[in-house]
């Protein structure tokens, strides 16, 4: 009677109020417990039912929640038939953090809404609750306790990337699988086992959205602000890799610990407004997040021109966020966010986990869900349907052979499903609240990111990234096109500072220092840089070509950048060392920048960046004029080519035809004998050369014929003149040398600009240090030119050609400029990944293009104005007929037509002989030859 009364009992609170219970506690245990009140009276039997089954509710309570196991852990079937097999789970969470209490809401709520859905499975998980307390050592004996005292079979959990790392190797020994929601670090990938296994994306993944959003803006600089702890730390070696890709250089790396005081922040921020880079990724908790940005507002840093990016370690909780400091002290932040895709189901799943979340956490208002929420369900299901898939397993354990000195580690046994388990939730595949779940490699497959900008007290969707296509304005234009960072695929941003216009990324710091710029100490060629020291001030006045082309930059530059110049030089104020030694000060970071006559160099752009040239390029050797006086007998000849002097010789024999034609019969000078015809006429010709002819012309017809011949000869002689003097000069200028090969052949010494680069160059040209000789001034580079290699001198100086005009401004009709070697010409030092180097490249161009730089090479690189253009040798070339066709052609229509017209005069004067005369055409035509 009894046992039928507790049965009764216990299938009104089976199903009313202990549907969760552990199917464990059967009518048969309630029975056996009734068993020795069988004999007392009816009449105490009420009440001894009543106590019994109220002692026994509480022992039962009591019971389950001192052994952890949550009392929603289990759903019961409608069928009371069906026989199900509890299947013990641990979990272990930080409940005394948001974090925690939301997962641990989203556990309990994922295996209600699974077996709810799924009433006929056969297994089901009874979750055993342990709370972390944000401590690993706390977290590891959790695991040791329920790893060996129930025997859980998986471990969802723990929250955090350290507790995690303990408890790696744990699940390691005891294989049993370690499925962690929020352990998002990445170093916990190089050291975890087959048996952690990551339900949440790794901070890694979104390192490319970070460098795509850098890449788009142009950013070349970043500093990387995170807390100093594994989960800040785990990021930053694949974040720094990202970026490098990118060709953006991570200026500084701001660790900041968990526990700093609010002063500890303010100092590390002020040390971060002290640098050029304006441009910070922020990696770190919500609540060291919340404190960071509350200061940064408080120094100025939330202000225009500064630009934060924020992981999704910030972005995904931004809930967690202090409201007040989201609107006040984060507007204008960009974000990487975990995107989930809108679902319909969503809205409702997170309405019914609101009214769970309060009921559960009375003392929270406004919850709020987050991707973590979302990972903890998912995560969850994914492993009820692995156990599922299992079917009816040894859920057991196999205890290890005892041995002495044993620990607990040593005695926690082996889980016989562990493999299987693990083979099954690699293969456990469906469309969770996050969107597809999928372990790819022991953790969650990478999903989208939505890139968000804070503009009052939320973030707005700007835009996507995804693997294969880069950044997206929507995901409906996703494509097989080409990966893409144009920040014209992003929407509008508003920045810090409630600012529309994009930040340049860097500039100069108001607090901070002012450029040193290091400048070199020269002994000779002072119009590219001299340094004068004053004695009384102890201060040094620069002043040079290079120096007045960096002034002229820094004009053109779009803002204000103050410098100081500091001269290379020992105390003494000789120079401290060569122009690499120089280069050097900058490499270590002693100096930012070096401005003087500093050659670019593939060897120097190693170790730093230069500007673009601001001086011509190319390298020079200055050789001697030989006096090459060679009596060339034919030498008359070459001014002329042959097919001029040819049509020469032939008008010329024309014109004394000509004359001799239309003189012949009135001038006495043409008369005579014929052998004294031609020679008079040929005389006349070739006499009108020099202007010589002693004859004279009487008809108007040959004088019109001599003026034009004359004005002929005239230009002929003049041009014959100059261009045979252009020859015999020429050869007097002559290199010595006409090339590098020919000069390393002869064994000759040469000579170099002491302290220079060229040095390095002529041995790369295979010249022994034997040959090379420096110099230190133009004045002594003209007396080892002078003196000859054979008298202690040199054959040939070698430097870049702004040098080399210094010499030939002053020893130009001496020698001659021959190039020599490729060089990319002067420009100025800055650090690597200086971002200064585009802005002051793009003004160099701006000053070479214009006028300023005219100004400035005339001020102090003008050559004398007798110096011939020594740059390319002199060259002449012979005149040919080209020249002077139409000249020919205007004396031999004037010559046709005074013979036309004297054939015309002259038959008319005889025409009454011929028609006279009797007989044929062909004797009249004789008549008249005869007769003229």
């Amino acid at each position: 009677m009894l046992c039928l009364t507790f049965s009764k009992l216990f299938s009104i609170i089976n199903t009313s109020q202990l549907s969760s219970y552990p199917p464990t506690l059967s009518h048969k245990h309630i029975c056996l417990f009734a068993e020795p009140f069988s004999m007392i009276p009816p009449r105490i039997l009420f009440n001894a039912e009543n106590l019994f089954f109220l002692a026994l509710s509480f022992f039962t309570i009591v019971t389950t929640l001192s052994d952890g196991t949550h009392p929603a852990a289990v759903q019961g079937s409608n069928n009371s038939n069906l026989t199900t097999i509890a299947v013990n789970v641990g979990v272990i969470l930080d409940l005394e953090t948001r974090v925690g209490q939301m997962g641990l809401t989203c556990i309990n709520m994922s295996l209600s809404d699974f077996y709810s859905s799924n009433p006929s499975y056969k297994t089901r998980l009874v979750l055993n609750v342990r709370d972390s307390k944000r401590d690993e050592f706390t977290a590891a004996a959790a695991a040791l306790d329920l790893i060996k005292n129930k025997q859980v079979q998986a471990i969802i959990g723990p929250q955090g990337s350290m507790q995690t790392d303990f408890l790696i190797h744990i699940g390691d020994k005891s294989h049993v699988p370690i499925i962690s929601f929020s352990a998002t670090s990445p170093t916990l990938s190089s050291i975890r086992s087959p048996y952690f296994l990551r339900a949440a994306q790794i901070d890694s993944s979104q390192v490319n959205a970070i460098s795509a959003v850098m890449q788009a803006f142009g950013w070349k600089e970043a500093v990387l602000v995170y807390v100093d702890n594994e989960f800040g730390a785990g990021i930053i070696p694949s974040l720094a890799e990202a970026l490098e890709e990118v060709n953006t250089r991570v200026a500084y790396r701001s660790l900041i610990s968990p526990s700093a005081t609010d002063d500890q922040i303010l100092q590390e921020l002020y040390k971060l407004m002290t640098m050029q880079t304006r441009v910070f990724i922020v990696h770190a908790s919500p609540t060291l997040g919340s404190r960071l940005f509350a200061k940064a507002e408080e120094v100025g840093m939330m202000s225009e021109g500064y630009v934060w990016i924020l992981t999704n370690g910030i972005a995904n909780l931004l809930s967690l966020v202090d409201s007040s400091v989201v609107s006040s002290s984060m507007q204008g932040v960009l974000g990487i966010k975990t995107y989930v895709p809108n679902k319909p189901n969503l809205d409702d799943f997170m309405a019914r986990w609101k009214m769970k979340f309060q009921h559960d956490n009375q003392s929270i208002l406004n919850p709020a869900l987050n991707i973590f929420g979302y990972w903890a369900y998912d995560a969850t299901r994914a492993l009820a349907m692995a156990i599922e898939e299992m079917g009816v397993a040894n859920f057991t354990f196999q205890m290890l052979r005892a041995s002495t000195n044993r620990t607990d580690l040593d005695t926690i046994g082996v889980s016989q499903i562990g493999q299987g388990l693990l083979q099954e939730l690699a293969n456990t595949k469906f469309t969770g609240l996050a969107g597809n779940f999928s372990l790819v490699n022991g953790q969650l497959e990478s999903s989208a990111f939505q890139i968000v900008n804070i503009n009052g007290d939320a973030a707005r969707g700007i835009g996507f990234w995804t693997l294969e296509n880069g950044l997206l304005r929507d995901l409906k234009s996703l494509t097989t096109s080409r990966y893409s960072t144009s920040k014209t695929n992003l929407r509008s941003i508003i920045w810090p500072g409630d600012s529309t216009s994009i930040p340049k990324g860097w500039e100069i710091p108001t607090h901070g220092k002012r450029l040193k710029i290091l400048v070199p100490v020269k002994e000779s060629f002072h119009q590219f840089v001299t340094v004068t020291r004053d004695p009384s001030t102890n201060t040094s006045h620069v002043t040079g070509f290079c120096i007045d082309v960096f002034q002229a930059v820094i004009e053109k530059l779009p803002y204000a950048v103050a410098y100081d110049f500091f001269p290379f030089a020992l105390p003494n104020g000789s120079g401290a060392g060569s122009y690499n030694d120089m280069i050097d000060q900058v490499f270590y970071q002693n100096y930012d920048a070096v401005v003087g006559d500093t050659t670019i160099t593939t060897n120097r752009s190693l170790y730093v960046d230069f500007t673009l040239p601001y001086s011509g390029t190319g390298g020079v050797m200055v050789v001697p004029y030989k006096d090459n006086k060679s009596k060339d007998a034919s030498v008359f000849l070459k001014p002329l080519t042959w097919d001029l002097w040819l049509t020469t010789i032939c008008f010329f024999v024309f014109i004394a035809l000509v004359v001799w034609i239309l003189e012949h019969q009135i001038n006495e000078d043409f008369k005579g004998p014929a052998m004294h015809q031609v020679g008079t006429s040929f005389w006349f010709s070739f006499s009108t050369m020099i202007f010589a002819q002693r004859e004279r012309v009487l008809s108007n017809l040959a004088r019109f014929v001599v003026i034009v011949w004359f004005f002929m000869v005239l230009i002929l002689t003049q041009s014959y003149t100059a261009s045979l003097s252009s020859l015999l000069v020429v050869k007097n200028l002559q290199p010595t040398m006409t090339d590098v090969d020919q000069l390393l052949k002869s064994g000759e010494k040469v000579g170099y600009e002491d302290g220079s680069f060229v040095h390095g160059m002529l041995k790369q040209m295979k010249f022994d240090d034997s040959r090379l000789i420096p110099y230190r001034s133009p004045e002594e580079c003209n007396a080892l030119l002078s003196s000859g290699s054979a008298k202690g001198g040199i054959a040939a100086a070698f430097d870049q050609v702004p040098s080399m005009k210094l010499v030939l401004s002053q020893y130009c009709n001496k020698y001659t400029m021959i190039p020599a070697f490729k060089t990319a010409g002067f420009g100025f030092v800055l650090p690597k990944g200086s971002p200064l180097v585009p802005d002051i490249s793009r003004a160099i161009l701006n000053v070479t293009e214009g006028p300023k730089m005219m100004e400035i090479e005339n001020a102090w690189l003008t050559p004398k104005t007798n110096c011939l253009n020594s740059i390319s040798s002199a060259s002449s070339d012979s005149l040919g007929l080209d020249s002077f066709w139409g000249l020919f052609l205007i004396v031999g229509v004037a010559a046709v037509l005074a013979l036309l017209i004297f054939m015309v005069m002259f038959i008319q004067r005889n025409w009454h002989e011929v028609t006279s005369s009797s007989g044929s055409l062909w004797g009249k035509i004789v008549v008249l030859g005869r007769r003229f």
